[in-house]
């Protein structure tokens, strides 16, 4: 171990930094990857990492276990804060599935265990499958390797800009939710009229049980929509994965004091 890492205490602050970045971050981080392959693949980035970052050998002491803290918090927050940006296109999918009637059947997303809507979880993989295809996972690694550009290994601790990670986060919060409705802005908007017209239909029509007749229409509207207008969606999901990149490029700009 000496021999192929003669500095051991650099080697294991990368490893920590990439450990916690894997845990958080889209697609590197899902259970459906085992967690011996996670492992394998962190210390092989890490090894691969040691030889392009100039750092002398660190003391093992209490200011050590502060850097080792350092690194884990910016793997998780920056592996988060791409998580939360992506996580636009299962709220997307959550107003659809209210608007369709599909509310009240989650399904359990084998990625993550959690519970997602069922358009949500559709759209989803479409978009990890779009990710992959436009090379986004090279961009990512790219991401935790040039961290160390900003925020370097010897930095003892985070800067948070007297608030301004927080208020930085909470304006990605709305770009999110501002995303999220435009994504389902063209579904929801024609559902919502199909309900004004069954409402329409159910006041002058008062023999018709208006609630069989509306569910499987509402179904049969909603997919139709989305066949026209998924390119659109795409697009958006497209400038989405842009607007990830700024995030954790300017989270760790904030971060390094920058």
């Amino acid at each position: 171990m000496t021999e192929l890492i003669p500095n051991v205490s650099v080697f294991l602050l990368i490893l920590v930094r990439v450990s916690a970045f894997f845990v958080t971050m889209p697609l590197f981080s899902y259970r459906t990857i085992p967690a011996q392959y996670r492992v394998a693949f962190s210390v092989m980035i890490a090894w691969t990492m040691y030889y392009s970052i100039d750092a002398t050998p660190f003391e093992i002491n209490g200011e050590y276990i502060l850097l080792i803290l350092k690194e884990a918090m910016t793997g998780l927050l920056i592996g988060l804060a791409a998580f939360i940006v992506l996580s636009a296109i299962q709220i997307a999918g959550g107003f659809i599935d209210f608007q369709m009637g599909f509310a009240i059947a989650n399904v359990i997303d084998p990625q993550t265990g959690a519970q997602s809507p069922l358009m949500g979880q559709y759209l989803y993989m479409f978009s990890l499958l779009m990710l992959l295809a436009l090379n986004g996972h090279h961009l990512l690694l790219d991401g935790i390797f040039y961290s160390y550009e900003i925020i370097p290994i010897d930095q003892l601790y985070l800067h948070f800009g007297n608030g301004e990670a927080a208020y930085y986060m909470a304006r990605t919060f709305a770009g999110v939710f501002l995303i999220a409705f435009q994504m389902s802005m063209p579904v929801v908007a024609v559902l919502f009229l199909t309900d004004v017209m069954l409402g329409i239909v159910a006041r002058t029509v008062p023999q018709l049980n208006i609630f069989v007749v509306g569910f499987p229409l509402k179904i049969g509207v909603g997919f139709i929509v989305i066949f026209i207008v998924i390119g659109v969606i795409f697009t958006l999901v497209r400038d989405l994965f842009g607007m990830m990149l700024y995030t954790m490029k300017d989270l760790m700009t904030i971060f390094g004091g920058g």
